[in-house]
């Protein structure tokens, strides 16, 4: 591992200083034998942490897919299931391409929901681990046993999204208790027993929207409580804070904040989203990611957390250069933290997982969202100039 100094470099958007790396690390010194890389005085931040994606199900590098799937969750999981058979989609080749895509965005961590169910069995889990593996060093992945088909309305779910967990997935997914499932107690006992029996934590899509979705909150929030599971729960999506009964939302806030339950948003543009600012001032950990890009659901995404940080701004009515920091803050420190990433961040003994950006300011960084000129893992370069180091197959 080659040490280095990265010269002329602004930290977080500050003043002009050198940077050091030794060991994969950041250090206080100099090492003698450091390669020097001079970085013209561009913005250095910790690497960006895509929280919430679909690495298994991606269509990139594939000829172009028409979509004429209907307007229902519903329709878009059943016509996704039968599609990745007519395509003979390859979960490990597509998860690949999809990770090195935002790797060479300056992505560094990765946590990525893979789809468990009866048609295509733990295919995706393997593909995905086998992605996981390959890449290694390069940008750390987690996964999340994620039964997009629901496991009420699929027996043998259940049993699967066990093996799953024994394999080596790192957490355990859910999907709406009652819009998806139609049984909530039946869904929500199913996967606390499944994070308690194999020790992980819990990342559960929530899409239902206003009263239905503040209904599964709250059964999600007892779960938490009854299970001694503080600090390790996440809720993705959780549309149903972006409802206009503000009180209602601030009474359910104020019990995510004691339970330590984090939440994660993919600003979309079509739906409510999360009120970013209110959950910082919480103290609620917020983290983002793009969700599926490319895919059977839609055409659009890059796998660029820049981008998205401008869109959470966007989405959040973010306006002043400290409210884009913050959204900033979103998808870096907030997905790392969430991921429980050890050593994060730019101070000396951190992980020299880092990302140079263009701008005179963090906020123009994310605003303008720039090609990234040099993203190092562990201290190591995997991408130069927008573009990675390895090629996608």
């Amino acid at each position: 591992m080659t040490s280095k100094t990265l010269k002329n470099v602004r930290p977080m958007g500050g003043p002009v200083t050198d940077l050091h790396v030794a060991e994969g690390r950041f250090v206080a010194s100099a090492p003698a034998d450091a390669q020097v890389i001079d970085c013209g005085g561009s913005i250095l931040i910790p690497g960006l942490v895509e929280a919430h994606t679909h690495l298994d199900k991606s269509l990139l590098g594939l000829p172009w897919y028409r979509n004429e799937v209907g307007p229902r969750l519903i329709d878009k999981i059943d016509n996704e299931r039968e599609v990745k058979v007519s395509l003979g989609l390859d979960p490990r080749i597509q998860s690949e391409r999809h990770a090195i895509l935002a790797m060479s965005h300056g992505c560094t961590h990765i946590r990525s929901h893979v789809d468990v169910d009866t048609h295509h069995g733990l295919a995706g889990i393997e593909g995905v681990m086998a992605t996981r593996e390959k890449l290694a060093g390069m940008v750390d992945i987690q996964i999340v046993a994620f039964p997009q088909s629901g496991m009420m309305t699929r027996p043998g779910t259940a049993e699967l999204m066990d093996e799953a967990l024994a394999m080596g997935a790192d957490l355990v997914g859910g999907i709406d208790p009652c819009g998806m499932e139609h049984d909530p107690k039946g869904h929500l006992d199913t996967v606390f027993d499944l994070a308690q029996k194999h020790g992980k934590p819990i990342d559960i899509h929530l899409h239902e929207r206003d009263a239905l979705g503040w209904f599964s909150m709250e059964e999600i929030i007892d779960r938490t409580e009854a299970a001694g599971m503080q600090g390790l729960v996440s809720i993705s999506h959780a549309f149903c804070l972006g409802a206009p009964d503000r009180a209602q939302v601030a009474a359910l806030q104020e019990r995510l904040a004691r339970n330590r339950i984090h939440i994660l948003t993919t600003a979309p543009a079509s739906a409510p989203v999360p009120a970013v600012k209110e959950l910082h001032a919480m103290g609620i950990l917020t983290g983002a990611g793009c969700d599926g890009i490319r895919d059977t659901w839609g055409p659009y995404g890059n796998s660029d957390m820049l981008e998205k940080a401008m869109q959470i701004g966007m989405r959040n009515n973010l306006r002043r250069d400290d409210e884009v920091e913050l959204a900033l803050d979103i998808c870096t420190r907030g997905g790392a933290a969430i991921m429980g990433a050890e050593g994060y961040g730019l101070e000396p003994g951190c992980r020299a997982d880092c990302v140079l950006i263009g701008g005179e300011t963090l906020a123009e960084g994310v605003v303008t969202h720039t090609p990234r000129k040099l993203v190092l893992k562990g201290g190591n370069v995997i991408a130069r100039d927008g573009t990675c180091v390895i090629e996608a197959p």
